[in-house]
């Protein structure tokens, strides 16, 4: 009988020593569990603080830059006329004279006398348009446009002869100058040379 009651105590006794060892675990477990929950929180905490800092604004700087650049490339005529771009690019190229204090610029149209004191002259053939200085000296230049760069200069002088200082008649004169066009080339003259002569321009009806 006593033996019966004994071991019954060392099988309880073990079973006591059980059943604490699994609270034991699974305290141990559960305390791990939080502090990794602690540690994903603070990351989680310290993610969202980093994500809610404001990003650089590089929309700005982008919009200047390509301002800037824009600026730096515009071209300085494209704000002028081009009929005033032509007047001062013709006169640069056939004339040269930069020191003009005056561009003054006239229109004739196809049909008047290329000698309008002379009822002899011949006519143009086509509209002209006449470049001359201030003053005489600075010089004359009457031209017709090809459209594609070109342009047809008629050697027309800035004073006319009298029919006795030329050899022939008036009429064989103007016609020289008509049939002895001379086709020019108008290059691209500095921006700021153009612009200056631009100012000067005194154009007529």
């Amino acid at each position: 009988m006593k033996k019966r009651l004994l071991l019954i105590m060392i099988v309880v006794t073990a079973f006591l020593l059980m059943a604490c060892s699994g609270e034991a675990k699974q305290t141990g477990s559960t305390k791990q569990e939080e502090t990794g929950q602690d540690s994903k929180k603070e990351d989680s905490e310290g993610k969202t603080s980093e994500e809610a800092q404001e990003p650089v604004d590089t929309v700005d700087l982008e919009d200047a830059t390509s301002q800037n650049q824009s600026s730096s490339t515009e071209d300085p005529l494209s704000t002028y006329p081009s009929e005033e771009i032509e007047y001062a690019r013709v006169w640069l190229q056939v004339i040269g004279n930069k020191g003009v204090g005056e561009l003054n610029v006239r229109h004739i149209s196809a049909g008047e006398k290329l000698n309008p004191y002379d009822d002899n002259s011949v006519d143009y053939p086509e509209d002209v348009i006449v470049l001359s200085g201030k003053i005489m000296a600075d010089g004359i230049v009457t031209y017709s446009g090809n459209g594609d760069g070109t342009i047809n200069v008629y050697d027309v002088p800035s004073r006319w002869p009298s029919s006795e200082q030329i050899e022939g008649s008036m009429e064989e004169y103007t016609k020289g100058i008509v049939e002895d066009t001379e086709q020019v080339s108008v290059g691209k003259d500095e921006d700021d040379e153009v612009i200056e002569l631009m100012d000067k321009l005194n154009i007529q009806s």
